[in-house]
């Protein structure tokens, strides 16, 4: 499946903006609104945001978002990701999850670990997360638990030729 990931500019914000899941997993997702408006860094200067459009040929699929400390391994963030749901079920976001990975391990070498947040009962992102190699922390960040996906230096290396 061919997906590319574009950064929400001025051309494509508002676009974005309308971009909805079905209305039994808006509690596992923010709106990209809420995702968009992090850009602000409201997590202190530390924080960097980087927001992502999902397209599938033209048409604007989904919404994911980077958020890293540079001065870290392990404080590599994919959050604010979601399908609009005229598009679930296809494959686009396992797909999405896939080349926002590589492009992660592409851009910050020093990356070793990925993290992502899921909600206790969003069973489906978990089944996914977990087929990509996550792994479900101790950890937790509000009611959402941390998962973690460890990068193995060989893998970098591979992934960056």
């Amino acid at each position: 499946m061919k997906i590319e990931l574009k950064k929400v500019t001025r051309d494509n914000w508002e676009e974005a903006l309308g971009l909805r899941v079905k209305e039994e997993q808006s509690k596992f997702a923010p709106i990209p609104a809420v995702s968009l408006a992090k850009v602000i860094k409201p997590d202190g200067p530390d924080v960097e945001y980087l927001p992502f459009a999902i397209y599938a040929e033209d048409k604007m699929v989904g919404f994911i978002m980077h958020a890293y400390e540079k001065e870290t391994s392990d404080m590599y963030w994919i959050n604010g990701f979601i399908i609009d749901k005229k598009y679930q079920g296809i494959g686009y976001g396992r797909a999405a999850i896939i080349e926002m990975i590589a492009w992660i391990r592409k851009s910050f070498n020093q990356c070793c670990e990925i993290r992502i947040t899921v909600y206790q009962d969003n069973h489906h992102a978990k089944k996914l997360y977990e087929s990509l190699g996550f792994i479900k922390t101790t950890l937790m960040s509000g009611e959402e638990e941390v998962w973690r996906l460890p990068l193995e230096k060989a893998m970098r290396k591979k992934s960056t030729k």
